[in-house]
């Protein structure tokens, strides 16, 4: 999985899945675009790590929630990468473990607005840049194909992504664009912090084939096989990456 020579934008890349992400592009050559919305000291220790691992690395920073943030994180894009973006991963994600009878308008909005309509116009924003051989990865979820949880709302949104891939690979497949997604299961991040509960483990572990917690980093091999050459042949598809979830 050789990204040398090129770059990356991951966005969400402060912490959790991005993280791990961007740390595994620069560890296969990658310059790597460290994407944050509001935690610029946790992006900024992200590019001093793959610096200090001989990476590079760039921190930018954008409110993916407002409309105007994907134009404006792509104008930082080009000003840094210049006429070419190779991998884009678009991973920033926002989620809220709510009921279809508690969900308010502002929740699913807010849903809406980082899961879906960020990535889709982040997309539409850097064509421009994205050449053949470039290669777009949105994160979905486990939740966008099985019953997990009280998510109805995040759940549709990560459906309408498994869509929008088929969609995009479709219309950007013949000027030589891959664009695919990783589905994940439940992760042991931020976002999953019932995890480090003993009743969140048990019923994690209980959904699964592989009895073990995922880690961020398996989740970021996936992306970065993604991202390589090594799956020069594969578009249009959402990869499952859940230890044998709901099976």
């Amino acid at each position: 999985m050789n990204c040398n020579g090129k770059t990356a934008l991951v966005t969400g890349a402060s912490r959790g899945i991005g993280r791990a992400t961007a740390l595994a592009l620069a560890a296969a050559g990658a310059q790597v675009l460290v994407h944050y919305g509001r935690s610029a000291a946790d992006a900024e220790a992200v590019v001093e790590d793959i610096r200090a691992a001989g990476g590079r690395a760039r921190a930018i920073g954008a409110d993916l929630s407002a409309p105007d943030a994907p134009a404006e994180l792509a104008r930082q894009v080009r000003a840094i990468a210049g006429d070419r973006l190779d991998i884009l991963v678009a991973n920033a994600g926002m989620a809220k473990a709510v009921s279809i009878e508690d969900t308010s308008i502002e929740d699913f909005d807010a849903l809406f607005a980082v899961n879906v309509r960020a990535p889709f116009f982040l997309v539409q924003q850097l064509l421009p840049i994205l050449r053949e051989g470039s290669s777009v990865i949105f994160t979905s979820s486990l939740a966008a194909h099985a019953a997990v949880g009280t998510l109805p709302a995040y759940a549709a949104t990560k459906g309408a992504i498994d869509t929008l891939v088929k969609h995009l690979a479709a219309s950007l497949g013949p000027r030589g664009i891959r664009v695919n997604a990783v589905a994940p299961g439940v992760v042991a991040t931020d976002m999953s912090s019932f995890t480090k509960t003993d009743a969140g483990r048990d019923y994690t572990l209980g959904i699964q084939a592989l009895q073990r917690l995922a880690q961020a980093d398996d989740i970021a091999g996936a992306i970065a096989f993604l991202a390589s050459d090594a799956a020069r042949w594969v578009s249009g598809d959402t990869l499952r990456v859940d230890g044998g979830s709901k099976l």
